[in-house]
């Protein structure tokens, strides 16, 4: 499922007045491959620098984490998450989590409402 749902990290959303819903929180653990771990710890232990396999890693999985707040968010019938934030985590040797959480919204009808 692929949607177009808005996610902000503002808490508010210019010219929409927001009513809240829920909560939105996912969690996404990653792993590298043994030998793709095993490289990035000789390249840290050698010369330094990016270690380019595990910032792909967390790249695609804060995909997928952004694409898990928006169905959550679709499954409630929500317009958009405010207030979006991304914390990461090492969970175990070559492993990473990354967990996104933040406010499901609907719009407020202000003709409806007033």
């Amino acid at each position: 499922m692929t949607t177009d749902l808005l996610i902000v990290t503002t808490e508010t959303i210019d010219g929409k007045e927001c009513r809240p819903i829920a909560p939105i929180l996912v969690a996404c653990c990653r792993s590298k491959p043994l030998l793709g771990d095993m490289a990035a710890n000789v390249k840290n232990w050698s010369v330094g620098g990016e270690l380019r396999g595990y910032s792909d890693m967390l790249q695609q999985t804060g995909h997928i984490v952004l694409q898990r707040m928006a169905e959550q968010a679709q499954e409630m019938k929500a317009d958009a998450v405010i207030g979006m934030r991304l914390v990461t985590s090492n969970v175990a040797e070559g492993a990473a989590e990354l967990i996104g959480y933040g406010t499901a919204v609907r719009f407020v009808d202000k003709e409806a409402a007033g």
